[in-house]
């Protein structure tokens, strides 16, 4: 088979498309044929070097996308069988033709839920999910500030907070951006610049109830554009690390920070497609949409990496395999 490989950590200059040996097939496993794959943040940084990679090159980047089953092993096969339409959040080495998955992580499609659509959903939208209602359950009538609104997670979060009636304050770089995000159902989408913390204050007219973090190094501001008893979820810090804080401040204003990550939401396969199946009913009641920014064909990855860095982009980058 082929994949977009890495020899050595670097620009995107060094991914390869190239052949390699197929993935084994072992008990407990499927293999999925891979017809689109979602790019994230995280691939840029592993192709980097800032995260982890196990074993040694060639390494193929990659955990989100979707495809058919062609072969699957196991005393327990969940109910898959070969040509079953499945997508996945959570499993490595997904720029590639095949990939070995394990059958715990497997999510099944609908019928009417397009590959591309589901590459461009599950790690982002399963993450807006769990913020909406694991993190803080919001409310209607609430106010909540979404950092990088226009943003894979962003644009999510905004249409899911906004089918639950809270009014929503969207930060965004560029018009373009804050544009999107008012499409996908800001009461009001402002930029970063100036004393944006205090602009939040005099729209929502007390700070908000809840605030959004993924950006990091925006956390002091974040904090004085909440209310009294307010939240912070801290989900991200694609901005840099955010300064220490002192929980003084946390006590004579009755704030809470609260830390966010899936993968202590998705803690088992019925959970996982417990929440798959009801990000995927959102879609098709049409309370929310993905927005796919390219697709962009995986041996052209570099192509793709160059794209999303960019951050000129509004949705997802898909990697495409016919």
């Amino acid at each position: 088979m082929f994949a977009l490989t890495l020899e050595e950590f670097g620009g995107a200059d060094a991914l390869h498309w190239r052949e390699i040996p197929d993935p084994r097939l072992e008990p407990g496993f499927a293999l999925v044929r891979i017809k689109a794959a979602g790019l994230n943040f995280a691939d840029i940084y592993r192709r980097k070097g800032n995260y982890h990679m196990d074993a040694i090159p060639p390494w193929v980047l990659g955990y989100e996308g979707a495809g058919e089953i062609v072969a699957l092993a196991g005393d327990n096969l969940q109910g898959f069988r070969i040509g079953t339409r499945v997508g996945f959040a959570d499993a490595p080495r997904a720029n590639a033709e095949i990939v070995a998955i394990p059958l715990d992580k497997l999510i099944p499609l609908p019928d009417d839920i397009g590959f591309d659509v589901a590459a461009s959903l599950l790690l982002q939208g399963l993450t807006a999910q769990y913020l909406v209602s694991d993190s803080y359950n919001i409310r209607g009538g609430e106010w909540a500030l979404v950092h990088a609104a226009a943003g894979g997670v962003g644009l999510l979060l905004t249409q899911m907070l906004a089918a639950r009636g809270a009014k929503v304050i969207a930060l965004a770089s560029s018009p373009e951006k804050r544009a999107a995000a008012s499409a996908a159902g800001a009461l009001h989408s402002i930029c970063y610049e100036g004393d944006w913390s205090a602009h939040v204050i005099e729209l929502s007219g007390h700070g908000v109830d809840v605030v959004y973090e993924s950006v990091g190094s925006t956390l002091p501001e974040s904090l004085a554009a909440t209310r009294t008893g307010g939240a912070i979820i801290f989900y991200g810090f694609a901005g840099g690390n955010p300064a220490p804080i002192d929980p003084r401040i946390l006590m004579d204003r009755s704030l809470t920070i609260t830390g966010g990550d899936l993968w202590n939401v998705l803690t088992g396969p019925e959970e996982r497609r417990r929440r798959a199946a009801t990000l995927f009913a959102m879609v098709q009641s049409e309370k929310i949409k993905t927005t796919i920014a390219a697709r962009i064909p995986m041996q052209n990855g570099a192509e793709a990496h160059r794209l999303l860095e960019s951050r000129g982009i509004i949705g997802k980058v898909i990697l495409t395999l016919d």
